[in-house]
């Protein structure tokens, strides 16, 4: 989801393999991050524990980033705004993964899947953007797919489903104001301060409810933290190699991942409202990501 750095608007065809190949990696890595963070949860830790675990991996990474780019000690042209995308970052990670504690990875997932439809509407009230009625269905529809999944007065829905909900929210957050900095900061510069602040706020928040992780779990939370930072590293080098538009419909593949190790770890295979739910919301994901890239062509012809 959402790129962390400037994209291309057109690239050659053996760039263009090269990106949805690492996409394709990235989203293999998310979603065994996500399955070993259930299991943690499952096990009883918190989920401000888990993303603490996580958090010191992705530190580490983010550092060695910034020392490669030599940007470590440099600060960041938008302070209040880095520092801001850096609590709407971790939010989305600890709304995740609280709700993977009480719902399958696929339903989770597949509901974190109307971020488009929240950055729209962000993008209106932030960023001034002008939307249509077309993209404006495409949000409508994308939420009804949320509804199909969680079927309220049903008796399925419970308050957990509201939980990737609002983690949604946070990346779609994550994504505007990422838009909003510009390209004033190096891309190494806005991971690093993303990281440090996630982890300080989780530092704070961690001595609350904390327990005391076993050898085993210990293992299992920097693992998790090793497959999402990874994972992230490689949404930057695909977006260096290809137009975020262009890419964006192979993250959804990240579902099919999800669904099969649910299955094989949890024995939790999705429902028939769950696929179709899903299937309208990453149809409506799809259509945005086309209006975009027809908005962008269009910004391009008009400075032409």
């Amino acid at each position: 989801m959402g790129s962390l750095s400037a994209t291309r608007t057109e690239a050659a065809p053996d760039r263009v393999l090269q990106g949805i190949l690492l996409i394709l990696a990235s989203v293999v890595l998310f979603s065994v991050s996500d399955a070993m963070a259930k299991l943690m949860r499952l096990q009883g830790l918190p989920a401000v524990e888990v993303a603490w675990l996580r958090y010191l991996v992705f530190i580490a990474l983010a550092a060695t980033l910034a020392g490669r780019a030599r940007v470590l000690l440099q600060r960041p042209k938008r302070l209040g705004l880095q520092l801001l995308r850096g609590v709407t970052l971790v939010g989305s990670a600890v709304l995740f993964v609280a709700g993977l504690g009480f719902l399958p990875i696929a339903e989770a997932t597949a509901i974190t899947y109307v971020a488009p439809g929240f950055v729209t509407a962000l993008s209106i009230l932030f960023l001034g953007e002008q939307v249509g009625i077309r993209r404006w269905s495409a949000v409508f529809v994308g939420f009804a797919g949320v509804l199909i999944v969680i079927r309220p007065g049903t008796g399925a829905l419970s308050l957990a489903a509201l939980f990737p909900v609002a983690s949604a929210l946070c990346w779609a957050a994550t994504i505007v104001i990422t838009r909003r900095m510009g390209a004033g900061d190096r891309t190494e510069t806005t991971v690093l301060w993303s990281a440090g602040t996630g982890l300080v706020l989780l530092s704070l928040l961690v001595p609350f409810g904390f327990v005391l992780p076993t050898w085993g779990q210990l293992g299992l939370g920097l693992a998790h933290g090793l497959c999402s930072s990874v994972g992230q590293y490689l949404v930057i080098l695909a977006y260096r190699q290809a137009a975020a538009s262009l890419l964006a419909p192979f993250s959804y593949v990240q579902l099919l991942f999800s669904t099969t190790l649910g299955w094989l770890i949890f024995a939790a295979v999705p429902d028939r409202f769950t696929l179709l739910g899903a299937a309208v919301i990453i149809g409506s994901g799809l259509y945005t990501v086309h209006r975009e890239r027809v908005r962008a062509r269009e910004r391009v012809a008009a400075r032409v």
